[in-house]
């Protein structure tokens, strides 16, 4: 749904500016990040079903950390404290804008590791990813030239959160 309103919002704008939509480009720039943990807005938290599809909407179309923290804190104005699946709904936003800064497409882990894919243009320091390919072979490699496999085991979901936040962390170039 979100995908879908971003690309009609593209097209509309570009139409109303007297531009041909590029509707073949339109949030291909979007990280996609899938987890595999429970990341929703509870019925039960917010009957309402479009008051859910907005508030997805804005938090797929949030680009900061203040944005996404400045909607929690609206939605526990509004409907009360976050349930868990909320909070990681949340937490999977702000990697997904933490890893588009630095260029990733793609980010699939599961309970035994995965895969982040890269845009071919991308900031990712490779001297720190080949680093750490080089000194854990058994939990990193490559599989092409814009693929990075994770093979560690994950079941905790807690813990699969942590080690994307730190592996983003020590992949992106501001890091020292």
């Amino acid at each position: 749904y979100s995908l879908f309103m971003e690309m009609l919002e593209k097209a509309v704008k570009a139409l109303r500016e007297g531009k041909l939509p590029q509707l073949d480009q339109a949030g291909t720039e979007r990280c996609e990040v899938d987890l595999h943990i429970p990341a929703i807005l509870p019925e039960d938290y917010m009957p309402d079903v479009h008051n859910r599809l907005v508030l997805y909407k804005r938090i797929a179309s949030a680009n900061t950390a203040d944005e996404l923290r400045e909607l929690q804190v609206e939605m526990i104005d509004r409907f009360g404290l976050l349930p868990d699946p909320a909070k990681r709904l949340f937490v999977l936003a702000e990697i997904r804008i933490t890893a588009e800064v630095i260029g990733v497409r793609k980010i699939d882990i599961g309970p035994k590791g995965g895969i982040i894919t890269l845009f071919e243009q991308n900031g990712v320091d490779i001297a720190k990813v080949l680093e750490l390919i080089q000194y854990q072979p058994d939990r990193y490699r490559l599989e092409g030239q814009d693929r990075f496999k994770i093979m560690r085991d994950l079941t905790d979901a807690e813990k699969r959160v942590n080690v994307i936040r730190e592996l983003i962390a020590d992949i992106s170039p501001e890091q020292t």
